[in-house]
């Protein structure tokens, strides 16, 4: 049987009834589709007959040795972030189509995978017109942390975390998708959309949209600073003092330093915090991938701004004023340096008023 015998909500929760009894089909899960790898009816059979967690987690340690092979070989270590808008939206998917084939109630699968594929979406496209899928594009930190690990330490690291533990946290912070499969099978009123699920995924769609808006107001700004820099004119709704800065601190950036980093992280803690509520729970396990996606915010985004820190002298003191990801309630002084900037001064001249600025 694919899927767990769960009599109540907090059955779904229990890792030792939802996830250990199913682990040994990983064993045997590689030998059964080479088995029936050219036959598309034992291979549909199979998929319904594997529990869709062990699924999901044997295609992360599937795809982490193509991660590290690849990324060898071309020298090139952003491999996993070319695939961090798709995976998480393609185990989404997993599970819904696997709900769907199996019979169960799915409208809040349905919303779940909504969401999910829009915001695949817009981070694709972010990461698109970054130029991420660009021949021979590359994370510059990865390059700047080369220099500081020798190649041995680094190619350990690679092993360990870039290709393994990334591809692997890209499956744990769906596993709440997972949960809620389990709780379409509890059915009656459990499986059925609710106000609840509303709210939840409300915010969800509203934190996707403040990324949106927060990616936009900083490639605005970029494009801004790169055309000042190419022809030493200010483009209209720009001040040069705030390009001349080197980053942006307008708009939400004013509010926070990584406001994009912030809703990107608060998504994963809601679907958590959505599965949680689905099962009647407070927590539960699959606090381990959403707690592993702060972790790791937390540590990039750390050693992003000790880069940026000292490309440019005055983050140093946007750090103190804006909070990292939480906006500061204990200053006063704005996040746009508006109070550095000159007031417009009032002078007669030949009986007209010209307002100039020092």
């Amino acid at each position: 049987m694919a899927l767990p015998v769960v009599k109540t909500l907090i059955d779904c929760s229990s890792f030792d009834k939802t996830v250990l009894p199913y682990l040994p089909q990983l064993y045997d899960l590689p030998g059964q589709i080479l088995q029936s790898w050219n036959n598309p009816v034992e291979l549909q059979n199979l998929y319904l007959a594997t529990n869709p967690l062990v699924t999901s987690f044997a295609f992360s340690l599937f795809l982490a040795p193509l991660f590290l092979v690849i990324s060898e070989f071309n020298k090139n270590y952003s491999q996993v972030d070319r695939m961090w808008s798709i995976l998480p939206t393609i185990y989404n998917a997993h599970y819904v189509v696997f709900a769907h084939m199996s019979g169960l109630p799915t409208s809040r699968l349905d919303n779940l995978i909504a969401i999910s594929t829009v915001w695949s979406l817009r981070l694709t496209f972010n990461y698109w017109r970054k130029g991420g899928y660009s021949i021979g594009s590359e994370d510059y930190r990865w390059e700047i942390l080369r220099e500081y690990i020798s190649p041995p330490l680094f190619f350990i690291f690679n092993v360990a975390f870039i290709s393994l533990a990334q591809s692997v946290l890209l499956f744990l912070i769906t596993t709440p998708t997972y949960v809620m499969v389990l709780a379409a099978r509890v059915g009656g009123m459990a499986a059925e959309m609710s106000s609840a699920d509303l709210v939840f995924s409300r915010a969800l769609m509203g934190l996707v949209l403040l990324e949106f808006f927060a990616d936009n107001q900083q490639w605005n700004y970029q494009q801004a600073k790169k055309q000042y820099q190419k022809s030493a004119k200010v483009p209209p709704t720009f001040e040069q003092d705030d390009l001349d800065r080197g980053f942006v601190v307008t708009g939400l950036w004013s509010w926070s330093r990584h406001p994009n980093f912030a809703a990107e992280q608060a998504i994963w803690v809601v679907l958590y915090q959505w599965g949680c509520w689905t099962t009647n729970v407070t927590y539960n396990w699959t606090f381990a991938g959403a707690m592993g996606y702060l972790f790791l915010f937390q540590a990039s985004t750390w050693f992003t701004e000790r880069i940026t820190a000292k490309k440019y002298p005055e983050y140093k003191e946007y750090q103190q004023r804006v909070g990292k990801f939480i906006p500061k309630l204990t200053t006063d002084l704005p996040g746009d340096f508006s109070d550095q900037k000159a007031a417009p001064k009032v002078e007669k001249s030949n009986g007209a008023v010209a307002k100039k600025r020092r």
